[in-house]
């Protein structure tokens, strides 16, 4: 049976964070701020170093790699939309919508995992789709159901159906797309990233399925959510936009499960959504407001699961 949550992740500590406009053009999320920018970056690193310490506090394996000074990349702190790793040895490269946070595509992070005594049997390098103007950016367009080998996407100018079917294919995931979208003052367009909306771990799924506009599509995700045996938990449109579907399930070694989330996602939830997840985890709440208002992401998009085997 292959595991949903792991024990270990890997986190890239910012050495440039900041406003992105290349991202902005289609992530709603991130707000312009006017501070400098080395200040900005300073409360960036506050509080990405108060998030490794709370999760080694909770007997999760974090690895801390710093960020490279030049060439200055603003996004690298969200490293799950470049790489994933898969419990048969497989790391896959992913094809991203920004030319700037195409930089963030590090070889020698592979190299630190085998220092770290991991496993990598195969490279599989999906970033050639970029010449075609295709993308799909890992963890973010595709929500995976790995005991299930079930890989959710919604349909974006970020996830695109080609290399989103030549995942499954090459990974031997069942996909499931479909369409999901906003209104943003008045305006309806397309969610960017998956993990914005939903989240999927060992017995729960929490999902906005309000921004399904299909009714077919809402029905097909809720089915499959359910026959593999998810409890649902439905979040409003209000609390998707507080980061409340950027949820991520992570174990200790001890193999106690906990759900990480940001602090304002966690203030957006009802008692009765808190007492659902509490049920099957222990939450824990990260205060990340600087990133979350200038990166237009949140803690999921912090946190790139290891599932590799050990040497």
């Amino acid at each position: 049976m292959i595991a949903q949550t792991t024990s270990t992740v890997l986190m890239i500590r910012p050495a440039n964070f900041g406003f992105n406009p290349e991202t902005a053009e289609n992530n709603f999320y991130q707000k312009w701020d006017d501070r400098t920018a080395g200040e900005i970056n300073r409360l960036a690193l506050e509080e990405f170093d108060t998030f490794v310490s709370s999760l080694r506090a909770k007997g999760m394996n974090v690895i801390v790699v710093d960020d490279t000074p030049e060439p200055r990349k603003t996004d690298a702190v969200f490293p799950n939309n470049w790489f994933s790793t898969h419990s048969d040895g497989k790391v896959v490269f992913y094809p991203m919508f920004s030319p700037n946070r195409r930089l963030e595509r590090r070889n020698d992070l592979m190299e630190i995992l085998m220092m770290k005594g991991f496993k990598i049997k195969e490279i599989v390098d999906l970033s050639f789709f970029e010449q075609d103007g295709q993308f799909l950016e890992g963890t973010g367009s595709l929500v995976l159901d790995r005991a299930n080998c079930i890989a959710y996407a919604c349909r974006s100018v970020r996830t695109h159906e080609v290399p989103l079917d030549y995942f499954g294919r090459l990974l031997g995931f069942t996909i499931l797309d479909f369409d999901a979208s906003q209104t943003i003052e008045g305006v309806v367009s397309p969610i960017y990233h998956t993990n914005v909306m939903m989240h999927v771990g060992t017995d729960l799924a929490v999902v906005c399925l309000e921004s399904i506009p299909k009714t077919s599509e809402r029905l097909a995700l809720q089915k499959s959510l359910e026959k593999s045996g998810k409890k649902i938990i439905p979040i409003s449109v209000k609390q998707k936009f507080n980061f409340a579907g950027n949820m991520l399930e992570l174990q200790n070694g001890q193999g106690e499960k906990f759900t990480v989330m940001s602090h304002a996602a966690f203030q957006s939830l009802n008692a009765a959504q808190i007492q659902t997840l509490e049920k099957f985890t222990t939450i824990v709440p990260i205060k990340i407001p600087t990133i979350e208002k200038i990166g237009g992401g949140s803690v999921r998009c912090m946190l790139a699961e290891i599932f590799l085997p050990l040497v």
